[in-house]
Order: structure tokens, then C-alpha cells, then sequence
């Protein structure tokens, strides 16, 4: 779920959260509500399509994603 809140300097944010309430990201401040649906219509644009980069230091048995 994408919900939309201010943040303490009056911008707009929105967060994801998972199906437990589990906040899985908290975008940057927005100026204005707009702004803010905007970044949300982008993140469902991108996410999907999205690929992974591993910049983990890599520890024996550890698996590699690309």
C-alpha cells in the first residue's frame, strides 16, 4: 500500500507499507500533493521492471543476484 502523510517540515511524503503495516520505504519530501502522486505513479511504473544491484560484500555461500 502507498500512503501519503506531511512530514514534519509541512512536505509531502508517501511510505509503502506491507500487507502487516510493515513500512518497506519512505520516499523524499515533495513540495506539493501532486509531486507526491507523481513519485508514486513513477514507483509502480519502475518497480516492476527494476533490476537488482548487489553491492553487498560478498561472504562464502552467499547467493549473487543480477
Amino acid at each position: 500500500m502507498f500512503e501519503l502523510f506531511n512530514d514534519e517540515e509541512s512536505g509531502f511524503r508517501f511510505r509503502i507499507t506491507a500487507p502487516d503495516g510493515t513500512v518497506m520505504a519512505v520516499s523524499r519530501s515533495f513540495p506539493d500533493k501532486p509531486s507526491a502522486v507523481a513519485g508514486i505513479k513513477a514507483v509502480r511504473e519502475y518497480a516492476g521492471m527494476g533490476h537488482i544491484a548487489d553491492l553487498c560484500r560478498k561472504l562464502p555461500g552467499t547467493p549473487t543476484f543480477s
